[in-house]
């Protein structure tokens, strides 16, 4: 978690000295994603309970809550009218990009264990041929044997 938090104040530092500067939010590219990414691995490692004391998954997550409202404050009154509008539908839609993501993941990870247990089916069902193949032979053989 600590990880998470030092790349996201990273990329909130530059968010932040890119809009006073006067840069608009589109032109940030990768630092507004990183930032906002970094933050919801912080939120689902503090909802699962493995990200440290109590007491620092709070204050993670009311030092992202102070981050996001000195961001509100600089796009509201400082930037173009509608950034923060913006910024809301950005972060939704990552949102969504993410979950779509891990629901592919998913979806090829049971993919692949489909095909394996298909592979693992086929193999055994080789393996049986030819032990019973051998077998075949094996009686054809015993039985030519006895018949002479």
């Amino acid at each position: 978690m600590l990880a998470e938090i030092a790349a996201a104040n990273a990329a909130f530092a530059v968010i932040k000295g890119a809009l006073a500067n006067g840069k608009e939010l589109h032109q940030l590219g990768s630092r507004v994603f990183d930032y906002f990414d970094n933050k919801a691995k912080i939120q689902e490692s503090v909802t699962k309970k493995g990200g440290g004391s109590d007491l620092e998954e709070f204050m993670a997550l009311e030092r992202l809550r102070q981050q996001e409202e000195e961001l509100r404050e600089r796009m509201v009154y400082a930037g173009r009218p509608g950034m923060w509008a913006d910024w809301q539908k950005f972060q939704a839609q990552a949102a969504r990009k993410r979950r779509e993501d891990a629901e592919a993941a998913k979806r090829e990870k049971a993919r692949r264990a489909k095909r394996l247990a298909e592979l693992t089916e086929y193999i055994a069902i080789g393996m049986a041929s030819v032990v019973l193949a051998a077998l075949l032979v094996y009686g054809i053989v015993i039985y030519f044997k006895y018949i002479r």
